[in-house]
């Protein structure tokens, strides 16, 4: 598996807050199955991310993954935030995607999803980029359904966080989320784990086993395997039909 969201890079923003903490979430990943994480530290004012070093850190977590033995690949992102990412510049922006091949990790501004974060998504689409939409549901609100749609249509994958999908009441057929998912507005699962210490594991398995309850076989294998292999090398990415 790929976990395509995670603040393994240490003592750089809110994430691990050292190499031996970085360490023991590259574990975590390890024993659930994943294979490859993409670093993706808060590009956004509040954290002090110099771009330009990301290279540098990613190979010293490599670096040190490899001479504990863990097999587990860091591949370079960032977590863009809605509110700077037209500041970026394209060589910027391109450096935080994802495996470096034009996806960008967007966390949509504090509150609700709202009309700017699809503007924003066709604005990124005209600079050679394209969208993944960072845990939704932390913006749910007025108009949210109607949002990921639009979002949809502009041509953006949604991420939600494994664990709140793992979550989701077990024989709620009409859970509003689990709903959504089987209408395809779930493309990808990814940690957003931010330490071994504490909050949301490096696990992606919970939120798979639920969603393999309520999808259908086709949904999941695109949601854990097809889109997430594919963004990374930056091939073209079709969602199956709703």
């Amino acid at each position: 598996m790929i976990d395509l969201h995670c603040h393994i890079l240490p003592a750089l923003d809110d994430g691990a807050l050292d190499l031996a903490d970085s360490l023991a979430m590259a574990r975590q990943a390890e024993r659930d199955g994943i294979t490859t994480i993409c670093a993706t530290p808060h590009i956004r004012d509040d954290h002090d991310v110099e771009i330009d070093e990301l290279p540098a850190r990613i190979a010293e977590l490599q670096g040190e993954l490899d001479r504990h033995g863990v097999e587990v690949r860091i591949a370079q992102g960032g977590e863009v935030s809605q509110l700077g990412a037209d500041t970026l510049s394209d060589a910027h922006l391109r450096a935080v995607s994802l495996g470096g091949g034009g996806w960008i990790l967007l966390e949509p501004a504090p509150g609700p999803i709202a009309e700017a974060l699809p503007a924003l998504a066709h604005r990124l689409a005209h600079r050679g980029m394209r969208t993944i939409v960072a845990h939704p549901e932390r913006h749910a609100g007025a108009g949210f359904e109607r949002y990921l749609h639009e979002l949809k249509e502009a041509g953006c994958l949604i991420q939600w966080t494994a664990e709140f999908i793992a979550e989701r009441p077990a024989g709620a057929a009409e859970d509003p989320i689990l709903r959504l998912a089987r209408e395809g507005l779930v493309d990808v699962l990814a940690s957003d784990a931010h330490s071994s210490h504490g909050g949301r594991p490096v696990r992606l398995s919970g939120g798979v086993e639920r969603l393999r309850e309520v999808c259908t076989a086709e949904q999941v294998s695109w949601i854990t395997e097809q889109a997430p292999a594919t963004i990374l090398p930056a091939a073209p990415v079709d969602a199956p039909r709703r």
